[in-house]
């Protein structure tokens, strides 16, 4: 059961993320489901890795999605990419995600790691939450 529902996660966070008026506005509309090749310019959202594990109980199959979503800016200083930061928390855990394949019966921040990239120019916010998943 504890992959089953990647893909269908997935694509929802990326559908929330890429419809949302303030994310989209924060990051020109660069939201990505893998990071760009090369050197990307500007500021943009990229979903990142996951680690799942299967919790499942006599309640049913469950799955804990842990994943990364980052926030990469090559903007002077930290305040375009919190602000960004801000808003992907917002979308994520403000809406409730409709998966293709299950339900999410839980979605929660889990931690912020912000820091300088390669020579101090780029500025990237690594976003941890966490998805409980359920088939249904």
């Amino acid at each position: 059961m504890s992959y089953l529902m990647a893909s269908s996660l997935q694509m929802a966070l990326y559908q929330a993320l890429a419809t949302d008026e303030l994310v989209a506005q924060l990051s020109g509309g660069a939201i990505y489901d893998a990071q760009p090749v090369g050197v990307a310019e500007g500021t943009y959202v990229s979903l990142g890795p996951e680690d799942v594990l299967d919790i499942s109980d006599r309640s049913g199959a469950i799955a804990r999605h842990d994943f990364i979503v980052s926030v990469v800016t090559d903007a002077a200083g930290f305040q375009a990419a919190k602000r960004l930061a801000e808003a992907v928390t917002a979308c994520l855990t403000g809406t409730g995600l409709t998966l293709e394949t299950g339900r999410v019966s839980g979605l929660w921040f889990r931690k912020a790691k912000a820091r300088r990239v390669g020579t101090n120019a780029t500025r990237r916010i690594d976003l941890t939450f966490r998805a409980h998943l359920a088939s249904e």
